[in-house]
């Protein structure tokens, strides 16, 4: 559907370019996307000539107000886009090719791997990363304490998190071991379950996103280890319905362990000053780490007359001053070459976000959201049947077969 729309908008918009001011850029960005850009743009904003004037779009409606603007001739001369949605506005021809000047930026191989893969297409790069985030596995210290187990020792393999949960459960009440949010929230599993069969060398998707490959030996024992965890009642009922309202449940302070982002942390220093927590990276099946990358991508409008103050003004985001501002506020550096010295000063833990980065993996495929975002979509109700159902032979060749389908539909 997506790509369909994008198909239409090519011609209107090559009819109708913005007359915004050259010196005034029009950038929308996603409502909930938090201080930290917006510290950014307050920043740059007083410091020089140009300006950068943001308009918040709710998230629900940014990809198809995008869209719709861009074949009404009004759209913004850049936007903070959802990674995933990057390939499919840049196949359809509505992103400006930044290859030339993102390579000659000194720090470009520092840039955040995965970003700069789903801003590629066709070997041109149209999206370069703004906002960096990764999962991440935490654990209550002191339900460790409590459950005897040292809390100063990441766990390291899931063996040891089923172990641990068990002991944590042991503890009784409302106290569990383990959470997530299993009812049909396909983008809360892509996030933090997929990690499990990424480290171990597996995919749902090939190499070219031609073929669903979710039937993998590594797949098939990451199910297994999630559904050991909610059979041995180390996990909340409540898990099985949760559509990602309740994905942060780790706050409550009567979970032991959970897969959650990176921006957590924050949110748990500030918020949640009661509740004595570590991260590490999540495990793999096997035992090596992974996680999802996600975030946004600073993609710029095909035909905008500004490119040039768009470009000084992503330059000034990535430079150290912009990165320290941004990470001040609760955002990942975007820059490997600089975060140790972005992160000084600030909490230890995010350091862990920042090594995720270099295991980090994103799917990259023009139907993210029929295939994986969507409530109805095979991965989302694949992962609620495999790790629930009776049937997870039957889950597995549903996922593998409505998967296939789509990704053929879309050739």
């Amino acid at each position: 559907m997506l790509k369909r729309l994008l198909a239409t908008t090519a011609l209107a918009y090559a009819l109708g370019l913005s007359t915004a001011s050259a010196e005034t850029i029009s950038m929308w960005v996603r409502s909930g996307i938090g201080d930290s850009f917006k510290e950014v743009v307050k920043a740059y904003n007083s410091a020089g000539e140009d300006k950068v004037e943001l308009t918040e779009v709710p998230f629900s409606e940014l990809v198809q107000k995008y869209a719709t603007a861009i074949a009404g001739g009004q759209a913004p001369d850049a936007l903070s886009l959802d990674l995933i949605y990057t390939p499919a506005f840049a196949a359809a021809g509505q992103l400006e090719d930044l290859s030339d000047w993102a390579k000659s930026l000194p720090y470009f191989n520092s840039l955040s791997p995965s970003h700069v893969k789903l801003g590629t297409y066709e070997d041109k790069i149209y999206g370069l990363p703004l906002s960096v985030e990764t999962s991440i596995l935490a654990w209550n210290k002191e339900l460790y304490r409590k459950a005897g187990l040292d809390p100063e020792k990441a766990p390291k393999t899931w063996e040891e998190i089923a172990a641990n949960a068990e002991k944590i459960r042991a503890l009784g009440g409302d106290t569990y071991g383990f959470y997530f949010s299993g009812g049909g929230c396909g983008g809360c599993m892509i996030f933090t379950f997929t990690p499990l069969a990424w480290g171990a060398g597996a995919d749902i998707l090939s190499a070219d996103s031609k073929k669903a490959t979710i039937d993998t030996p590594e797949m098939r024992k990451a199910v297994d280890i999630y559904r050991n965890l909610v059979a041995k009642d180390t996990v909340p009922a409540g898990s099985a319905s949760d559509n990602g309202v309740n994905f942060l449940t780790f706050t409550n302070g009567k979970i032991g362990q959970q897969s959650i982002g990176a921006f957590a942390i924050g949110t748990l220093v500030t918020q949640h000053p009661e509740i004595d927590f570590g991260v590490t990276l999540i495990p793999g099946v096997d035992g090596k780490p992974s996680s999802f990358a996600g975030g946004d991508n600073f993609v710029v409008t095909k035909g905008t007359r500004k490119l040039e103050a768009v470009k000084k003004f992503l330059e000034y985001t990535y430079s150290m001053e912009g990165q320290k501002i941004m990470a001040k506020y609760g955002s990942l550096p975007t820059r490997g070459d600089i975060a140790g010295e972005v992160l000084e000063g600030l909490d230890p833990r995010l350091k862990v976000g920042i090594d995720a980065i270099a295991v980090a993996k994103t799917p990259y495929t023009l139907q993210f959201n029929d295939l994986i975002n969507s409530s109805n979509g095979p991965w989302a109700t694949f992962i609620n049947a495999a790790i629930y159902g009776d049937d997870v032979d039957g889950a597995f060749s549903n996922a593998q077969s409505e998967m296939q389908s789509i990704i053929d539909a879309g050739q």
